[in-house]
């Protein structure tokens, strides 16, 4: 929290940034790659980060979307429909930019929506993916700006909602995916995913660091269990 209001702060804020071998628009009180290493990380834990990486193929959902760095990734790598949502309205217009610059507008669609609210009922992705706002705050915690839903999420209830209708909105075979961080509870994700009917299985981790500090980092699957 307080790493985001430092960023809010800053007189520096870049237009543009580098990540991952490519130029990226950067919109102000837009969750930032640059002051935050942890897109950076969900592009290495995706097998995005390489620009000469696999094809990928299929439809792709990103949950809290951001500058839209991984949507527009999703869509370079070889994704033929590719769908961005995010709760502020700045994130989906970077989102947007992102896509333009890059020239993947025909196939990434941003979209404002809190999860999966503005999606059309019949929408299903092969899919689907959330760098989820791990930082566990107590349930009553008032978010103080838009940028703060970025990194915490009050009681878990975010994350609660997320595994509870998520596998719904996936077409046949297709997979849930969670980066998730040891800076979060796991141990409370774990539970919540119980009480939801999900199993948590970690598909990737690593160990990067944030600053002073190493953080295990995981690229969690989700499945139902009943």
């Amino acid at each position: 929290m307080e790493r985001s209001r430092q960023a809010l702060a800053r007189e520096d804020w870049p237009a543009t940034f580098a990540l991952c071998g490519r130029e990226w628009d950067l919109l102000p009180g837009v969750f930032a790659p640059v002051y935050s290493p942890t897109t950076e990380f969900s592009m290495r834990l995706m097998g995005l980060a390489d620009p000469a990486a696999t094809p990928r193929t299929g439809s792709f959902l990103e949950i809290g979307c951001g500058s839209g760095v991984i949507a527009v990734a999703s869509a370079l790598g070889g994704c033929d429909r590719v769908v961005a949502v995010d709760i502020s309205e700045a994130a989906v217009r970077n989102t947007a930019l992102n896509a333009e610059r890059h020239g993947v507008r025909g196939r990434v669609r941003s979209l404002r929506g809190d999860l999966f609210a503005g999606l059309a009922p019949e929408e299903r992705f092969d899919t689907i993916f959330w760098h989820s706002n791990y930082v566990l705050a107590p349930a009553e915690y008032q978010y103080r700006t838009m940028l703060e839903r970025g990194y915490v999420d009050p009681g878990y209830a975010t994350h609660r909602r997320f595994l509870t209708e998520a596998p719904g909105r996936l077409a046949p075979g297709g997979s849930v995916l969670l980066h998730f961080s040891g800076r979060g509870d796991l141990d409370g994700l774990l539970r919540i995913a119980e009480e939801c009917g999900r199993a948590l299985t970690v598909r990737r981790s690593a160990v990067f660091r944030e600053g002073e500090y190493e953080v295990e980092h995981m690229l969690i699957e989700v499945t139902t269990t009943t």
